[in-house]
């Protein structure tokens, strides 16, 4: 596993992973519909293009393949963490949290936080992330339940 920082040669591959990972949600946990609406098709690279040179993520490599990657705001906000479907529960979420949380501690922000999706939640909760509220996001008429979640940092 390597950790490098975004490269707008890797756009297509992280705009391709979230839409993979996002679709390969089993739909007792979030519904076709809901997922149609959180991640759309066609996937518009431009705007992915243009989110990824202001977000600037981490990415997770594997024998130089993209497997996840994270967003770290400067006030604390983790926007998106998402790992390719050929590499979940291979430890790669929890590598780029810990990864966020030590750039977190090197940027002295004393607190970090996230909406969770209901399949992320869990990872959060694990890693020591407390939960804020529940959210009801409407998309499209379409209501999609995320958790709003924060962890307190040690200096």
């Amino acid at each position: 596993m390597e950790i490098i920082e975004y490269s707008s040669n890797r756009a297509k591959d992280v705009a391709d992973l979230f839409f993979m990972s996002v679709h390969s949600i089993d739909s007792s946990i979030y519904s076709e519909e809901q997922k149609r609406v959180w991640a759309p098709s066609p996937i518009d690279y431009v705007s992915w293009g243009k989110r990824l040179e202001s977000k600037r993520p981490y990415l997770l490599l594997i024998n130089e393949q993209l497997a996840g990657f994270i967003e770290l705001e400067s006030d604390g906000h983790i926007d998106c963490a998402y790992v390719s479907p050929m590499f979940q529960r291979k430890g790669v979420a929890t590598a780029l949290l810990k990864y966020v949380l030590d750039k977190a501690k090197n940027l002295e922000l004393k607190l970090l936080y996230v909406e969770a999706s209901i399949v992320a939640k869990p990872l959060f909760e694990k890693i020591g992330f407390v939960v804020d509220t529940e959210n009801r996001i409407v998309r499209k008429d379409i209501v999609l339940k995320n958790y709003s979640m924060h962890i307190k940092l040690k200096p």
